[in-house]
């Protein structure tokens, strides 16, 4: 009877210590769910080009400030040993703060891109795992969209997270190339892991046309060649040429026309103003 009593009082107690550890988990889960779900932050994550710095969105940003209901400002730089430096706080009652990821490494080439690619997920997944999103947008200027795009091909999961809406800023898909029956290597590589990207991603390549065949440094050719990789298979794709007054690869950023299609289409329409941090 003892021997029973004594074998009973372990099986509970073994009970007990495989199920106390197993609910805490699973309720810790749902509670992290619960506030994924309820957050209603839809920030915009911002990347420059090669050899421009966490303050090449400044004067964009300025602007979009000066026309819309002020948004919060965060500019990061991550260090090629994957950590990063903040400047700026995300203020209370911001939905759509402006997320400016940069590299300490900001040299071109496709293996550096790579490499960007990956250090960019970085600061992505630590945005995410203190302010607790799952939707957002994002602009790359120049190699900045390169940059995006392999994000989304090869490092974003589409389970936890939602990219809504993408512009690209002269960004060359087909690098230097000027002909696109001439593919580099990373064009080759983004056409072939397409099937990754985003079904309900709507995606806006802006390109710069100062003297119809390039924006003075991107081909034409080049930024058109993500066709390639976008179409029939994103929501949507719309490729916009720019000309006339600050259609040159550096100005894109602070192009009104840029401007207005980010407030049409990024913005989130009558937010309140935020409050300061």
């Amino acid at each position: 009877m003892r021997k029973w009593c004594a074998s009973l009082i372990v099986f509970f107690a073994v009970l007990l210590g495989i199920g106390f550890p197993a609910y805490r988990w699973m309720h810790t889960s749902v509670e992290n769910a619960r506030v994924v779900h309820r957050s209603r932050m839809r920030p915009i994550f911002l990347v420059p080009g090669s050899s421009a710095s966490q303050n090449r969105f400044n004067a964009l940003v300025a602007a979009l400030n000066r026309q819309t209901t002020g948004h919060s400002y965060v500019k990061i730089t991550v260090t090629e040993s994957g950590k990063f430096k903040q400047s700026g706080r995300i203020a209370a009652r911001d939905r759509q703060p402006y997320i400016v990821v940069a590299f300490a490494n900001n040299q071109d080439g496709y293996p550096n891109i790579q490499r960007q690619a990956r250090w960019f997920n970085i600061a992505f997944t630590a945005m995410a795992k203190k302010y607790h999103f799952d939707r957002f947008s994002a602009i790359g200027h120049s190699n900045g969209g390169l940059v995006l795009t392999l994000f989304l091909e090869r490092y974003m999961n589409q389970a936890d997270y939602t990219m809504q809406r993408m512009i690209t800023l002269g960004s060359p898909y087909n690098l230097e190339e000027s002909k696109q029956a001439n593919r580099t290597q990373m064009l080759t590589d983004m056409i072939r892991m397409k099937k990754r990207l985003p079904v309900n991603l709507t995606v806006y390549s802006v390109a710069g046309s100062e003297s119809y065949t390039s924006d003075g440094i991107v081909p034409l050719a080049s930024v058109d060649a993500g066709k390639y990789i976008f179409q029939n298979q994103v929501k949507h794709y719309t490729m916009i040429t720019l000309s006339g007054n600050n259609a040159e690869h550096s100005d894109l950023p602070q192009n009104q026309e840029t401007i207005d299609l980010i407030k049409q289409d990024l913005l989130i329409k009558n937010q309140r103003p935020a409050l300061r941090p």
